[in-house]
């Protein structure tokens, strides 16, 4: 039973409607915390030595491994459930742990979810300074790898998840209420993306694409995008991709980091799943990268669309990549982003990809790139989700340009950035579905303008906002089906986004079941 517990982390690290209506409440976000302020306002600490630090992003770390170290934050919550990525760094001999802590009365009392340089994942307990373990699975724990941890206390059931998936569970009602909490028991860990809400999640483990080689022939490089990459503009008529060009198959990271990167049209088919070298792989102008079948992919690595970051570029260049189609690819365990799109691209369709579980953004589309199109994707397990727009003073490069379509993606259970959006108008989110989005659903900030319409929000505590953080937005919803969910919060006019191309709405009512079979990997024509 240990044994299998083990595995499916491992497999997982890849691995009555209303309608315009009031609906009822649904999860209610109670704290949370990705320290990108710099600072860790709000927490009480007791050992260690605890600061806010640069690892990828900002994150929270505990940097000593002489102490019983622990950090805790909010107030006397009851049931709650406290997520965060954690990576262990340093254990002080044997049998220590980092942990999350949930139902805290003090930094001695509460429980925790941890990861064991003993080899295992343990829920337990510390009361009045005696640590008893409820329940463990084996599992085997790398330092310098990030986890997401998530402990469940609602009644007297606790559950533990590691990357999603339940792998301890126990009974206890020693403790009714408390805050939430780290912690590194004579361990240093950092601490990120931290998130506590009053609601239970989905009990399935996350679901990956089949693994079984295709047979020969299966690779789609054909079709069209709607939305913005299908629209003229910046001496770029449509999305072709690879088209006109030569296709290739790859199945080894040298043959296709080597494909990407050649100069000229190119269809390249990726057959099976490719572990490239950690770190963002630059793909050129011109070229289909897409998946053979149901089951290729990429992982540990991610692939950049773009120019080198420059701040002090403020209009297109003559070199910006442009032209490139990604479809039907599912991305695990990415060092950095999964996709990234920067540096005035332009004319990029991302379909049918199947997306989860990496460091950072699944998808990012920043630093003045337009006219892409986001469509059929079904992203999953992941917090920071998608971003639009990387920086509050970014103004000189995305003012007038992020123009993108997000439409048919599936967002499940990806608390935020779904996207998050500065600057971009129009941003048109069309024929969506969202399910159990704890923080919000599609953010719109920065003086961007959204149009979000006709998608399906389930169990979405903000669904569409333009006052989440930071400077302001505009946004327009209409036709959009709320279901257990909050309201949303827009003002302003956007841009229509017919005045730039033709689109057919679905009836909002039936994207679930539209999105949900036709999203992700080995879906391409159904």
């Amino acid at each position: 039973m240990l044994a299998a517990l083990a595995a499916a982390i491992a497999t997982a690290m890849f691995g009555a409607l209303v309608l315009l209506g009031v609906p009822s409440a649904s999860a209610a976000t109670l704290f949370s915390d990705d320290f990108e302020d710099g600072n860790a306002t709000g927490w009480s600490r007791s050992g260690g030595s605890w600061s806010v630090v640069t690892d990828g992003s900002r994150a929270y770390r505990q940097s000593g491994t002489s102490a019983d170290a622990r950090a805790v934050a909010g107030t006397a919550w009851s049931g709650q459930s406290v997520q965060a990525r954690v990576k262990p760094i340093a254990f002080n001999g044997g049998g220590r742990h980092v942990a999350v802590l949930a139902r805290a009365q003090s930094t001695s009392s509460y429980y925790f979810l941890g990861l064991s340089n003993a080899g295992s994942v343990v829920l337990g307990k510390q009361a009045g300074g005696t640590a008893t373990t409820l329940a463990s699975a084996a599992a085997t724990i790398t330092t310098g790898t990030w986890y997401r941890l998530r402990l469940e206390a609602f009644g007297t059931s606790l559950r533990g998840f590691v990357n999603d998936v339940e792998v301890v569970s126990a009974t206890d009602a020693t403790f009714a209420t408390g805050r939430a909490g780290l912690a590194g028991y004579y361990a240093s860990a950092s601490f990120d993306d931290v998130l506590v809400t009053d609601v239970t999640g989905p009990t399935q483990p996350p679901t990956d694409p089949p693994t079984t080689p295709p047979p020969p022939g299966t690779c789609p490089t054909s079709g069209s995008p709607t939305g913005f990459a299908s629209v003229n503009a910046w001496g770029q008529n449509g999305t072709t991709g690879g088209a006109g060009g030569p296709t290739v198959e790859v199945d080894t990271a040298g043959e296709l980091i080597a494909a990407i990167g050649q100069n000229g049209p190119l269809n390249i088919c990726v057959r099976g799943v490719i572990t490239v070298p950690a770190g963002m792989h630059n793909v050129t102008s011109d070229k289909t990268v897409v998946g053979i079948g149901s089951g290729a992919g990429i992982s540990g690595g991610g692939l950049n669309i773009g120019l080198p970051a420059d701040d002090a570029i403020t209009s297109p260049p003559a070199g910006a990549v442009h032209n490139v189609i990604i479809r039907n690819l599912a991305f695990r365990g990415a060092t950095d982003d999964s996709i990234n799109v920067q540096m005035f691209s332009h004319h990029v369709w991302l379909d049918h990809n199947d997306l989860c579980c990496g460091y950072d953004g699944l998808i990012d589309i920043k630093r003045g790139s337009s006219y892409v199109t986001v469509s059929w994707n079904h992203v999953h397990k992941h917090t920071k989700t998608m971003l639009l727009g990387h920086d509050d003073g970014n103004g000189a490069q995305d003012t007038g340009r992020l123009k993108v379509t997000y439409h048919h993606n599936w967002f499940d259970q990806t608390p935020q950035r779904n996207p998050r959006v500065r600057f971009g108008e129009p941003v048109h989110v069309f024929n969506n579905y969202y399910v159990y989005n704890t923080d919000t659903g599609v953010a719109c900030q920065a003086g961007g303008g959204c149009l979000v319409e006709g998608n399906y929000f389930e169990r979405v505590e903000e669904p569409v906002t333009n006052t989440y953080a930071g400077p302001a937005g505009r946004c327009v919803a209409r036709g959009n089906v709320f279901v257990d969910s909050g309201t949303p919060e827009c003002s302003g006019s956007v841009q229509e986004a017919g005045t730039y191309y033709s689109y057919t709405l679905d009836d909002p009512n039936n994207v679930k079941a539209i999105v949900t079979a036709g999203a992700g990997v080995g879906k391409i024509g159904t």
